[in-house]
């Protein structure tokens, strides 16, 4: 008879508890190199709001007061969106333009400031996904250059995307939101489980439309080019980093264009966006690496419908 544990039992990951692996990772492993990022991320955002605000985007009678409740309520929203945008490639902009337009703000206050805060955390999430081994941003890798050529198509569908929306009623804005989320739902429904040969040409298309709704909407972007790079064949895990990539590259032409027609003027929802976006950032890649995400996206997917129905239903009714 012997007693205690065989000395030549291998010890999993699987038989350490979570909470010792989350620590154990803060301290020494994939959290920590995610910590720097999120550090350096913060810095870096707030010295960018501040460098626009020079530009004369501080208004005498901001629509956001700083630190107000309103404030913290829009930044935990924005928060828990970002979270599962940078978990699943989608649901920011495409889950919180709605919402936020459900609490009253006007479709041209909401846009940009989403842009601003996308254009931060994107970057900040795709470095996230490089550190935490989800994606290859090296010189000659694939996932680069789809990244790369995502972001060149968002100059030309952000320029008719901010064209259309500087020039139409915030009903008629509203409404195009509206149908674009509930369409999106219900695509990532129909689509869920597919497996798909890559294709450079549906890449190129899924970049032209998918910034054409960044720019006209604030969402719609993630869910679109995360369905298209599955439907294109690129596994799950690059394209989620990929998405966070091309989005903040399409963002920061988004922003630049509002930014030449006169259209941003408040920038204080963009930066309670930005204060609640960021703190989700080291957990996001870190959750990709160790949760299965089928419940997640069908959760979004849900989510999408029902806030795009209610966006149109309090259009026309309301």
């Amino acid at each position: 008879m012997t007693t205690g544990k065989d000395p030549t039992q291998t010890v999993t990951p699987e038989h350490i508890p979570l909470h010792v692996r989350f620590w154990y990772s803060v301290r020494f492993g994939v959290l920590r190199k995610l910590l720097t990022v999120w550090a350096v991320t913060i810095v870096l955002a707030f010295i960018t709001i501040y460098s626009i605000q020079k530009f004369g985007l501080k208004p005498e009678a901001p629509e956001v007061v700083l630190w107000s409740g309103t404030f913290f309520l829009i930044a935990l929203v924005a928060l828990v969106c970002e979270y599962a945008d940078s978990t699943l490639g989608m649901g920011y902009g495409t889950t919180l333009t709605p919402v936020l337009l459900l609490f009253g703000y006007e479709p041209l206050l909401v846009v940009p400031a989403i842009l601003v805060s996308e254009l931060i955390t994107g970057l900040s999430a795709a470095v996230s996904h490089r550190e935490a081994g989800n994606i290859d941003l090296s010189r000659k890798s694939i996932h680069l250059k789809i990244a790369l050529i995502l972001g060149a198509c968002s100059m030309v569908g952000a320029l008719i995307g901010v064209n259309i929306a500087v020039n139409i009623s915030p009903e008629a804005l509203k409404l195009f939101i509206g149908s674009i989320v509930l369409a999106i739902g219900i695509i990532i429904l129909a689509t869920r489980g597919r497996q798909f040969r890559f294709s450079w040409g549906k890449i190129l298309g899924l970049g032209l439309v998918a910034s054409f709704n960044k720019a006209i909407s604030g969402g719609g972007y993630g869910p679109l080019i995360m369905g298209g790079q599955l439907m294109s064949g690129v596994p799950g895990k690059p394209a989620i980093g990929i998405t966070s990539l091309a989005e903040g590259l399409t963002c920061l032409v988004g922003v630049i264009l509002f930014i030449i027609f006169g259209k941003f003027t408040d920038l204080s929802m963009a930066l309670a966006l930005v204060t609640g976006a960021i703190c989700s950032i080291p957990f996001c890649a870190y959750t990709v690496r160790q949760v299965h995400q089928k419940w997640l996206v069908m959760a979004i997917a849900f989510l999408t419908i029902i806030l795009g129905g209610w966006t149109i239903s309090k259009t026309l009714w309301m």
